[in-house]
């Protein structure tokens, strides 16, 4: 069963959501605006919470990241962390780009990791969009194996970008949110889930 709380802030995230879309323009940007494979963008901000006993398992990945670095579960282990699905081409995606990093650097002191898992790109873009959008927490580069998205596949719908998930110490998905991650949301999650116990 997934618990929603603060339901009023549907609409109003829905509002937002129309607003900045329509403030954002690839060409400013140097990004198309297609999704890849014929695909479509999430952006509706549902999103929802799992209690600790209504937990599925938890979730096991590693790539590869634009540093060259291995990063995935066994890196995260024992530490809250926050998953972010993207890629550069997608506008929500830059829209939520500048606000997850404040809220990175706002819990970076607590011991919260936070992870890109970029879905499409290469490096050489990667690195570009973290240059203009001030990016300093890692991503996985996925678009090879898919792996990643794979392993998430319970809780990422695969045209569900951008998605942002919460992932407890024990590496189970304790929040979600499909479509772009506002603050005022994420930010509650990640202090419930640091309350917690290990388990």
């Amino acid at each position: 069963m997934i618990l929603s709380r603060r339901a009023v802030m549907g609409g109003v995230l829905s509002v937002a959501l129309v607003a900045s879309l329509t403030a954002c323009s690839g060409d400013d940007l140097g990004f198309t605006e297609q999704p890849p494979d014929g695909g479509q963008f999430a952006g509706d901000g549902s999103w929802g919470v799992f209690e600790p006993d209504q937990r599925g398992a938890a979730v096991e990945f590693s790539g590869e990241t634009e540093t060259g670095t291995t990063l995935g579960s066994a890196e995260l282990a024992g530490d809250v962390a926050v998953v972010n699905f993207w890629y550069a081409a997608c506008p929500p995606c830059r829209v939520e780009a500048e606000d997850l990093e404040s809220v990175w650097q706002q819990y970076a002191d607590d011991g919260v990791q936070f992870v890109g898992v970029n879905i499409y790109d290469q490096v050489a873009t990667v690195e570009s969009f973290n240059a203009q959008f001030g990016i300093t927490y890692p991503s996985i580069l996925d678009v090879s194996s898919g792996s990643v998205l794979a392993a998430f596949a319970d809780n990422v719908p695969p045209q569900a970008i951008p998605s942002t998930l919460v992932l407890d110490r024990d590496g189970k998905v304790a929040a979600y949110i499909l479509g772009i991650a506002d603050p005022g949301v994420l930010g509650p999650m990640i202090d419930d889930v640091l309350a917690e116990s290990s388990t």
